[in-house]
C-alpha cells in the first residue's frame, strides 16, 4: 500500500498492510538543533532521514502578519468593533492559496502516485478569536463582545469557505485539522452552551464543505479534551489529535465511549529520553488502541529537546515494529 492509502484507509476503518509511520507535527527548533549537533545533515528533510511516511502540511494563515501592527503588552490588537474594524484590513489573506501555488503544483503528482497525503489546516473559533483579543481578554470576550465575536467567525467562515474552494481547485486535501487549543489539564477552557452559541454555527457551514469534498475533518487541541469530544462530534467532526498523556488524555477510554471517533498521536513524549524498555512499555500500552482501528499512533506533541538523536532513532524502529502487530 502507498503512504496515502494507508492514511486514508486509516480514517476510514478500513484494512491495512500496517499503520502510518508519521509525525504529524514538525520538529523543535531546539530539537533539530541538537540532532544536527549530533550527526544530522543541516540540510536533511527530516521524514526521509528518519524513515518516516511522508505527508505535506499547509496551513492556510489569515493573517497579513507583515502588515500588522504590533500587538499590545498583554496580546492581541483587539478590544472593540472599532478596533477590529481597523485591523480587518490586515486579515484574511485573499492571496494565501496563491501564496501556495507553486508548492502545491510540486506535491500533487506525490499525492497522485501515493507518495504523500495532503493535509491543510485551518484557524478554528476559538483559536481565531483568542489572537486577535489576546488570550485574557478572548476569554471575557464571550460575556463582554459577543456581537464582536460573532462577526469574527463569520468573516472567518466565510473566507475558509472561499480558501479551501480555491485550494481544491489545485489539490484536494486527504484530511485537515482545525487549530483550536481548547483545553487544559483539567478540561475544556469553555462551556458547553459557550461551544453552542459561539463555536458550533462556524462548524455547522465549514465542516459540511469539507466533507463533500472527501476530506477527513480533525480537530488539533492540546490538553485533555475527553469531556469535549461530544461536543465535536454534533459539530460533524471526526476526530481529534494530539492526545496528551501529560494532561491525563486516555486513548484506550476514549476507544471505548467512541468507537468510531478518530484518533492521532498519544504516544507519550516524556517516554522518549528513558530509552527503549520505557518507548516499549508506552506502545505496548497504546497496542490495544492500534488494533482497534481509526488510530494512528504518533508522538503526542512535538519531540522534545532532551531526547537524543539515537533515542529518536529507537522510536521510530519501535513504531515500525509495533505498526505491523494490528
Amino acid at each position: 500500500m502507498t503512504n496515502r492509502e494507508r492514511i486514508r484507509n486509516v480514517f476510514h476503518f478500513r484494512p491495512v498492510d500496517r499503520l502510518p509511520h508519521i509525525e504529524w507535527a514538525t520538529w523543535w527548533d531546539k530539537t533539530l538543533a541538537r540532532w544536527q549537533a549530533e550527526g544530522m545533515p543541516k540540510d536533511a528533510y527530516p521524514f526521509a532521514f528518519f524513515g518516516l511516511d511522508d505527508h505535506r502540511q499547509f496551513w492556510l494563515h489569515s493573517l497579513l502578519r507583515h502588515k500588522l501592527p504590533p500587538e499590545r503588552p498583554n496580546g492581541g490588537w483587539i478590544s472593540t468593533m472599532d478596533d477590529y474594524e481597523r485591523l480587518r484590513p490586515y486579515l484574511f489573506n485573499p492571496d494565501v492559496v496563491k501564496g501556495y501555488a507553486a508548492r502545491l503544483r510540486e506535491v500533487k503528482p506525490l499525492q497522485e502516485q501515493g507518495d504523500a497525503a495532503v493535509w491543510i489546516t485551518l484557524e478554528g473559533f476559538f483559536w481565531f478569536p483568542r489572537v486577535l483579543f489576546g488570550i485574557e481578554e478572548h476569554l471575557y470576550s464571550f460575556y463582554d463582545q459577543p456581537e464582536l465575536y460573532h462577526c469574527i467567525c463569520q468573516d472567518l467562515v466565510q473566507w475558509q469557505l472561499a480558501a479551501v474552494e480555491e485550494f481544491c481547485e489545485i489539490v484536494t486535501p486527504d484530511f485537515m485539522t482545525f487549530a483550536e487549543d481548547m483545553s487544559y489539564n483539567n478540561g475544556p477552557m469553555i462551556s458547553k452552551a459557550a461551544f453552542d452559541e459561539f463555536m458550533l454555527p462556524y462548524y455547522q457551514q465549514i465542516v459540511p464543505a469539507l466533507k463533500e469534498r472527501g476530506v477527513t475533518v480533525l480537530v488539533d487541541s492540546d490538553g485533555n479534551v475527553e469531556s469535549m469530544i461530544p461536543w465535536l462530534m454534533e459539530a460533524g467532526i471526526e476526530g481529534i489529535l494530539p492526545l496528551e498523556r501529560q494532561a491525563g488524555t486516555d486513548i484506550a477510554e476514549i476507544r471505548r465511549k467512541y468507537p468510531r471517533f478518530l484518533m492521532v498521536g498519544g504516544f507519550d513524549k516524556m517516554t522518549m529520553k528513558h530509552g527503549e524498555a520505557a518507548m516499549r512499555a508506552e506502545f505496548e500500552r497504546i497496542l490495544p488502541v492500534m488494533r482497534s482501528g481509526g488510530y494512528i499512533p504518533s508522538v503526542d506533541h512535538q519531540t522534545p529537546p532532551d531526547v537524543s538523536i539515537e533515542n529518536y532513532r529507537l522510536y521510530v524502529s519501535l513504531l515500525k515494529e509495533y505498526c505491523v502487530k494490528i
